[in-house]
């Protein structure tokens, strides 16, 4: 990874479900390991909607891929930022 990518942290921008905002200045690889967390456990409450009809874990997956998202989206225009 390049040294600009290192340096670069979330910008603070994107929102999740208009209620909850990415905090700016969070390191790269903390937000990676964050949306790794996230996305087992959408994975998870995905199966277990799919497998047992569980509605409220569908919601789950659905909350939390709102918030990785946001978290991807933040994290990429920190990676712009910090690359031009």
């Amino acid at each position: 990874m390049s040294d600009d990518l290192k340096s670069c942290t979330t910008v603070g921008n994107e929102t999740c479900l208009e209620l909850f905002r990415v905090q700016p200045g969070i390191p790269m690889e903390r937000v990676l390991d964050e949306i790794s967390v996230l996305l087992g456990c959408i994975r998870h409450l995905s199966t277990e909607a799919e497998m047992e009809g569980d509605l409220l874990a569908g919601s789950a997956a659905r909350i939390l891929s709102d918030m990785a998202k946001a978290l991807i989206n933040d994290l990429e225009r920190g990676m712009n930022r910090a690359l031009h």
